[in-house]
């Protein structure tokens, strides 16, 4: 590795240190759905989120939920105390494609359809109140 590649991967993860988040990859459901979950919550304190998440009848509501819990247990450990409530929220949520599945479908007189089967990664930041604060 080159002498600035190494200096930028280096100034990459010191960057990291101070952020708390969480990465869910290859879902299997399409990136149009989990972005009206991710919608519903973004910017939103986490335990307020959280709420919001658990009575959603959505099915990817579920696995944010888990990917939230995810992000706050990571900022817990990192700072090594409890997230109180009105600490946290979601800083960003982030929803991106993952890659797609094809398949045939059978179709009438011997032809087939073509079936994309979509997923999707997630990102989700969590950051303090405070900290945000104090930086503008």
């Amino acid at each position: 590795m080159g002498a600035r590649k190494r200096i930028s991967a280096e100034a990459r993860k010191d960057a990291r240190k101070n952020m708390y988040f969480a990465k869910l990859r290859n879902v299997p459901t399409s990136p149009r759905k989990m972005r009206l979950v991710a919608d519903m919550v973004r910017g939103m304190e986490v335990f307020r989120a959280l709420g919001v998440l658990k009575f959603s009848n959505k099915e990817a509501a579920a696995r944010v939920e888990k990917l939230l819990r995810s992000a706050i247990a990571n900022w817990e450990q990192k700072n090594e105390r409890k997230a109180e409530n009105g600490d946290l929220y979601i800083s960003s949520i982030s929803v991106d494609c993952a890659t797609t599945l094809k398949r045939m479908r059978p179709a009438p007189q011997g032809r087939g359809y073509r079936i994309r089967k979509r997923s999707n990664h997630v990102t989700l930041f969590v950051d303090t109140l405070s900290k945000n604060d104090s930086q503008k």
